[in-house]
This record gives structure tokens, C-alpha cells and sequence, in this order.
């Protein structure tokens, strides 16, 4: 289990409140008071969020529970506005989602490098008399207070960005598929829930191109009710543009394995079915022709198979050329 992969975290959060405008007038050696120059109070320091395409999980912001954008300055005379209270960024990978605590309302949604958003807004300044003079009223005695800036719980959850997602129960052989085609070291045994967070690797494909898979916690039946790892798992599929179902060849019925995984994933969200789907028969180094083409007449007719073995790399030139042509089909 990685340590360091951390998808979900929960933050206080406050903008920070606008500093007051002020009551002031301009003195001359002539005029004690030759008019109104109070300024405007400067802005509050606004959250911001901002891609980052290096980071890969919300570690670095583990034991940051307390986010507090300063305040801005209150104004001055002749006409001076206050400074604005320093913006805090919070850098995230993509695939951050922000939302409200309370409501579980989405805030924000970051998919790209650099982009930036402005979360949480600081409070406006409030304005000096200045701004409140008119001709009938040519010595305001007003000014305003800043606003006050927005506090409350908040949270950051992170749906993994990978082209292809591996689907199966525990113990399918998704994480020795992954290690073998790309270059990534997942933690793999002989047990179920080996895989505790999703496993990202790049799978190089020909003339230098490549795709994004994702090694996802193994699914179980009920895990679109929480059972398990749960919703947890399913988030991340949520992403992925291809779902490759592993099953591996030595289960008891391939085709039950298949709709038990099918049939998680419409509970969770029926939206996922609109996704392309092949399914991988692992550990296929162990079958004659005659069980594989047993297995196939079991499997959906209407999604493409391919037996595999990671062990002897049987398939996996195919796999990855069928992958690769589903991923560039056009639009």
C-alpha cells in the first residue's frame, strides 16, 4: 500500500476580510478642511487553486488544516486605497474537485496544468468618504467597513486522470499487468486488497507515443453500496475513458465475475456504461485453445476480449494495439 497516496482531505477555510475605507479630509494652509480624500479599504486575500501536473496525490497538503488568507489594509488619506491582503494558491494535481462541506456542493474542478481559479473570494473593501461627496453634500462623514471574508469546511478530493482503468476483483491480476506493460511498481501478492490506492503507470506504445492506466482498488460485490473499499474505488473510475475488466482465468465464472463488476459500476453511476469496455482474461498462460475458446463463447458478445498472461507476455501486443485505437478513434 503506498502511504504517500492520499485522495481526500478536509480543510477550514477563510478569505480574508476587506480592510475598512476612512473618514479623512484634506487640510491646507488655507482650508482646514478642503475636501474629502478618506480611501478605499484594499481587498481581501482571495484562496486560489492551481494545477499542477507534478503531483499525483493531496499529501502535501495533509497537515494543512487551517487555511487563512490575510486581510486587507484599511485606506488612507489623500485618496490612497489599502493594500490588498496576499492571495494564498494551494497547488493540486489534476482531477481535484473542491467543494462545500456542508452541502457537498462542487465548487471547483481543475483538469489542466496552470490553471487557475479563484476558490474562495476575499472580501471587498469598503470605501472612504471620498466617495460618497456630491454637491449637496460636499463634507461626507461616511465611510464603509470591508466586507468580511467567507469561512467555512471545505473539501479537496482527487478522481484519478489515467486513459485506461483496470477493473476486477481482488486479486485479478491488474497490478502484475500493470508492472509488466508499463513502468510503474506496484505492490504485488498473492492475496486479495493488495492494491489499497490507485497505481498510475505510462504505457509506452509505438514511436514514442503513450498512454495513461490506472491500477485501481479491486472491486467487490456491493461496493457501489460503500461495502469494501467502496466508493472510495469507484470515484477514480469515474475518469477513465476505457475500462479494461480483468478477470483472471482460473475463476469459477467469467461471465458472473463480468456482471457483478458491470453491475457495480451502473449502481454507482449509470454513466459509467457509456464508457468503452474490453475485458482481459489474465493468467491465460495456463489454458489450451479449446478452454480458451470455451471461456470466449461465455464471455459478452458485445465487448471485445483478449486472453493474456503477463508471465509470458501472450496478448499484450494486441491488448495495448486495441487500446491505443480506441483511445484515437474519432470523436
Amino acid at each position: 500500500m503506498d502511504k504517500n497516496f492520499i485522495d481526500y482531505i478536509r480543510i477550514c477555510t477563510r478569505s480574508g476580510h476587506g480592510g475598512p475605507g476612512i473618514k479623512h479630509f484634506e487640510r491646507s494652509k488655507h482650508d482646514a478642511k478642503a475636501g474629502p480624500d478618506g480611501g478605499d479599504g484594499g481587498r481581501g486575500g482571495h484562496i486560489i487553486l492551481r494545477g499542477n501536473s507534478q503531483l499525483w496525490t493531496l499529501l502535501h497538503l495533509r497537515f494543512y488544516k487551517n487555511v487563512l488568507a490575510d486581510n486587507g489594509d484599511r485606506g488612507g488619506k489623500n485618496n490612497r486605497t489599502g493594500a490588498d491582503g496576499n492571495d494564498i494558491i494551494i497547488e493540486v494535481p489534476l482531477g481535484t474537485i473542491a467543494r462545500d462541506q456542508e452541502t457537498g456542493e462542487q465548487e471547483v474542478e481543475i483538469l489542466e496544468d496552470g490553471q487557475q481559479v479563484i476558490w474562495i473570494k476575499g472580501g471587498r473593501g469598503g470605501l472612504g468618504n471620498s466617495n460618497f461627496a456630491t454637491p449637496t453634500n460636499q463634507v461626507p462623514d461616511h465611510c464603509q467597513p470591508g466586507e468580511n471574508g467567507s469561512e467555512g469546511w471545505k473539501t479537496l478530493e482527487l478522481k484519478v486522470l489515467a486513459d485506461v482503468g483496470l477493473v476486477g476483483f481482488p486479486n485479478a491480476g491488474k497490478s502484475t499487468l500493470l508492472s509488466v506493460i508499463t513502468a510503474a511498481k506496484p505492490q504485488i501478492a498473492d492475496y486479495a486488497f493488495t492494491t489499497l490506492t490507485p497505481q498510475l503507470g505510462m504505457v509506452e506504445y509505438r514511436n514514442g507515443k503513450s498512454f495513461c492506466i490506472a491500477d485501481l482498488p479491486g472491486i467487490i460485490e456491493g461496493a457501489s453500496e460503500g461495502k469494501g473499499l467502496g466508493h472510495r474505488f469507484l470515484r477514480h473510475i469515474e475518469r477513465n475513458s476505457i475500462l479494461l475488466f480483468v478477470i483472471p482465468a482460473d475463476s469459477n465464472n467469467h461471465k458472473e465475475e463480468f456482471d457483478i463488476l458491470h453491475n457495480e459500476l451502473e449502481q454507482y453511476n449509470p454513466e459509467m456504461l457509456q464508457k468503452d469496455f474490453l475485458i482481459a482474461v489474465s493468467k491465460s498462460d495456463m489454458l489450451d485453445d479449446e478452454l480458451k475458446e470455451a471461456i470466449g463463447k461465455e464471455l459478452p458478445q458485445d465487448v471485445p476480449h483478449y486472453f493474456i498472461s503477463s508471465i509470458t507476455n501472450n496478448g499484450l501486443i494486441e491488448l495495448k494495439d486495441a487500446l491505443w485505437e480506441i483511445l484515437n478513434k474519432p470523436v
